[in-house]
């Protein structure tokens, strides 16, 4: 599995937190690594994607606010779902992950936002994410 088949998998964790009370996660992420679909994720993989995401709910506030700052008339709280989720990811790479360049957590972020969102996600997403670099 690529690192883009991982971002998504991220992505769809993520997804499921803002469903979820925080103490329900743990036990999401573990029906989720065991669902069929996951079952191709090599235990590396999986130590990735839960380490990866543990560490965006550790920021998630931070993210949020500066989310807000950043986004000119738009608040998280009015923002659909997908984009919320998308960006966060973004936000999270660009400012949490050396290992990720600047330029590949947009692209990634963007590739995502048209996959999972409506029509006008990935311009959304990459205007949002171009104030952050």
């Amino acid at each position: 599995m690529g690192r883009h088949e991982q971002r998504e998998q991220i992505f769809k964790l993520l997804f499921r937190a803002e469903f979820h009370k925080s103490e329900e996660l743990p036990e999401q992420v573990k029906l989720f690594l065991e669902d069929e679909e996951s079952q191709e994720i090599s235990e590396k993989e999986r130590n990735y994607i839960t380490q990866k995401l543990e560490g965006i709910l550790e920021v998630l506030p931070r993210i949020d606010a500066l989310l807000n700052e950043k986004s000119k008339g738009w608040d998280v709280s009015r923002m659909g779902k997908v984009e919320l989720t998308v960006l966060r990811l973004g936000v999270y790479e660009i400012l949490y992950d050396r290992d990720v360049p600047n330029g590949v957590a947009i692209n990634e972020a963007v590739e995502i936002a048209k996959k999972y969102g409506p029509e006008m996600s990935g311009g959304f997403v990459n205007a949002v994410l171009a104030k952050f670099v």
